[in-house]
């Protein structure tokens, strides 16, 4: 067995506690690509190791954080030099920030404290994770396409032909056109005759019979004067009312046109 160190076991291998790594273990080339590009760049790098060694963000040991970015670094050198380019960049950051740090503050007025060569990366991995935390956030409300989809189902439509129901105006309208019309009529007959509107309303069932629509204003004669008219619209009103006629028009301002109405068997 390798030497045990601090009785800590590093790892588990077919169940079995490993207390150190093997010199023979073998590491696939891929290996620490994998594991880079869990990060969006160097700052999630730099925020990662000061998370994980518990470090201070206010007051960062840029000795320690320098010697372990640099060991990334290092690594990634070898495998990608495009993505080393930006890892570099920040490496060239941490070694300058270290080394003004090793020398002597500046001199500042009395008073007022001298400048942290830190404060700017402070800065900007502060920003970083309030950044990732509110994408985090973002991350974890519902999306369509990821959490949930529409619900769509199919719905058979009938294959009677539905129209459009008559309004009162329509009626009123066509109504008003035929009473204008017969006005144009001129009639000095002058008699006295009892109308029934339960004639009517079968002389207007028979015009009706046979005939898949007819149109409103075809069940009006104006050549038999006003009365007559009158009750006949009584009468198709009547009608309408006792469910025996369908009134109906293929689309606003359309004709109107009756018909008998369908009742299944």
């Amino acid at each position: 067995m390798p030497e045990v160190i601090d009785n800590v076991a590093v790892a588990k291998l077919y169940g079995e506690p490993l207390f150190a790594m093997p010199h023979d273990l073998y590491i696939p080339p891929d290996a620490l690509e994998v594991f880079l590009e869990a990060f969006q760049g160097p700052l999630d790098l730099l925020l990662y190791l000061i998370r994980k060694q518990n470090f201070n963000i206010l007051d960062i040991p840029m000795a320690a954080l320098t010697r372990q970015y640099l060991s990334y670094v290092d690594e990634i050198r070898t495998r990608n030099l495009e993505l080393a380019a930006e890892y570099l960049l920040m490496a060239a950051m941490l070694i300058e920030i270290k080394s003004r740090m090793l020398l002597p503050p500046k001199k500042v007025a009395e008073g007022e404290e001298p400048e942290d060569p830190r404060a700017e990366l402070v800065r900007r991995l502060l920003e970083y994770e309030q950044m990732k935390l509110a994408a985090a956030k973002l991350n974890e409300i519902p999306q369509f396409g990821r959490d949930f989809l529409k619900a769509q189902i199919y719905i058979e439509q009938s294959l009677q032909p539905r129209f459009p129901d008559v309004h009162v105006l329509d009626l009123s309208q066509a109504w008003a056109d035929i009473l204008k019309r017969a006005k144009l009529v001129q009639h000095h007959r002058i008699s006295r005759e009892e109308l029934s509107v339960r004639e009517y309303m079968s002389q207007v069932l028979k015009k009706l019979q046979g005939q898949r629509f007819v149109e409103f204003e075809k069940l009006f004669d104006s050549a038999q004067g006003l009365p007559v008219l009158v009750v006949t619209f009584i009468a198709l009103l009547e009608l309408a009312k006792e469910s025996l006629v369908d009134i109906t028009q293929a689309e606003a301002y359309a004709p109107i046109y009756v018909r008998l109405a369908y009742t299944p068997n």
